[in-house]
């Protein structure tokens, strides 16, 4: 009988197999926006098309202009003048001149995130940079979040994710 009594109690009393797995993980990320300036120089142009006509630069006759002498990377323009060649006839006539970047000293400067002076070219791409003023962002031992809004330009992310697992 006490055999018996032994065996009810250790088949009663078997081992339960569960794993429980508990995860908490917070974060925060706080983000301040770099200033940034890209510039190209443009090159210049120059171009003439016409038919009949006489040109002149006002020293030789049948000139058609053109660039010249390069000053601060800049070249001067061969100015010229266009009269109609033969009177009644039809003409046409048209010259372009589109003038490049010069050669610049100008650099670009970022102070306290701010980009104050920029170089003075033909294609220039400048963003102003975050100032971080207040951002802040903290966890506390609890996984509470606190997050608190900076200047422009900023951002403050948080995020606490729980998991539990049960096997």
């Amino acid at each position: 009988m006490k055999a018996l009594l032994l065996l009810a109690f250790a088949l009663l009393a078997a081992p339960a197999k569960a794993d429980i797995t508990h995860k908490i993980q917070s974060s925060v990320q706080l983000t301040v926006d770099a200033a940034a300036s890209a510039a190209t120089r443009i090159g210049t142009s120059y171009s003439v098309s016409g038919s009949g006509v006489s040109t002149t630069d006002g020293t030789n006759s049948g000139a058609i202009g053109g660039l010249g002498n390069v000053t601060n990377g800049v070249p001067s323009v061969t100015t010229i003048t266009a009269s109609q060649a033969t009177s009644g006839n039809a003409f046409s006539f048209s010259q372009s001149y589109l003038e490049g970047d010069s050669n610049s000293t100008t650099s670009t400067t970022v102070t306290s995130g701010v980009t104050g002076t920029l170089p003075l070219f033909g294609s220039t791409t400048t963003t102003s940079g975050g100032v971080a003023g207040s951002l802040a962002g903290t966890i506390d031992n609890k996984h509470s979040l606190s997050l608190t809004a900076g200047g422009a330009g900023t951002s403050a992310t948080g995020q606490m994710v729980t998991e539990i697992t049960i096997d």
